[in-house]
């Protein structure tokens, strides 16, 4: 059955006017004219055809008709209002979850969302292993991290400028190349494994090279696991954490971006 798009703001005033009796009084209220009311009055006495208010030489009364629709309309505002906070009752949780590829958790992402843990002892996370963020909504996610050139159409926080590294065991390891999907072309490779986390854990039990994100491989080259072979490569790609706007925006996922920027400013 196709819905009647009701005139809720016309409803509304007529609502503040049948408390007050006083289109003044309903203005004040409504933060607006006196004006402002008798045109949103008039027009709704258009859209329902018929006269909502008479006037008397002691104010203002309701007609008959208004009356007979005024505690509907009331109750119906009161189970707008109940709909307004079940939906906004979400931002009270804590619990965010968020999307990103297996490597970019264990290298970077855990240790980090711990240490967010340690500030907020009510945070839960949720995190789902993806190359590629799934549809936001499909998979109800909060936030997610891609690797490439931009946050695309969503909003985005850029985690680090693009680089990359090449990486190899500390005792100098084999010179032959290790592979994984997205690192430049290596057709020699003696190994290929399924993402860079895996390629610098390679790296470092001396199967080869691997040329990886410096955000990946900066905790395993600070605490001597792999050794830098070379400077590091500008790059165009990076990691974004990414979220459409509506989720962007919402107070559990601000508190967490925030954070993250304020570490990423300590780094």
């Amino acid at each position: 059955m196709k819905r009647t798009l009701l005139p809720l703001n016309g409803l509304r005033v007529f609502d503040a006017a049948a408390r007050h009796l006083s289109f003044t009084r309903a203005a004040d209220e409504l933060a607006v004219t006196p004006a402002a009311v008798g045109q949103q009055i008039r027009a709704l006495e258009d859209v329902l055809g018929v006269v909502l208010f008479r006037r008397t030489p002691k104010g203002l009364e309701l007609t008959p008709e208004a009356e007979n629709g005024l505690d509907a309309l009331r109750a119906g505002f009161l189970q707008f209002e109940e709909a307004v906070r079940a939906m906004q009752a979400g931002q009270s949780s804590k619990s965010l979850t968020i999307a990103a590829p297996r490597d970019f958790t264990a290298k970077w992402l855990a240790p980090r969302l711990a240490a967010y843990g340690r500030t907020d002892p009510e945070v839960r996370f949720a995190i789902i292993a993806a190359d590629t963020p799934p549809e936001f909504t499909e998979a109800n996610l909060d936030l997610a991290i891609i690797y490439g050139e931009g946050p695309g159409n969503h909003e985005g926080l850029k985690l680090a400028d693009g680089a990359t590294v090449l990486v190899a065991a500390p005792d100098g390891g084999s010179d032959t190349l290790i592979s994984w999907p997205g690192c430049e072309a290596t057709d020699d490779a003696v190994l290929r494994v399924a993402d860079a986390g895996l390629a610098i854990d390679a790296a470092a039990n001396g199967f080869g090279r691997a040329q990886v994100p410096l955000l990946l491989a900066e905790a395993d080259l600070a605490s001597g696991r792999v050794r830098a072979v070379d400077n590091a490569k500008p790059s165009a790609n990076g990691f974004w954490l990414i979220a459409p706007l509506p989720q962007w925006r919402q107070k559990k996922v601000r508190a967490l971006i925030d954070w993250v920027s304020q570490d990423l400013g300590r780094a």
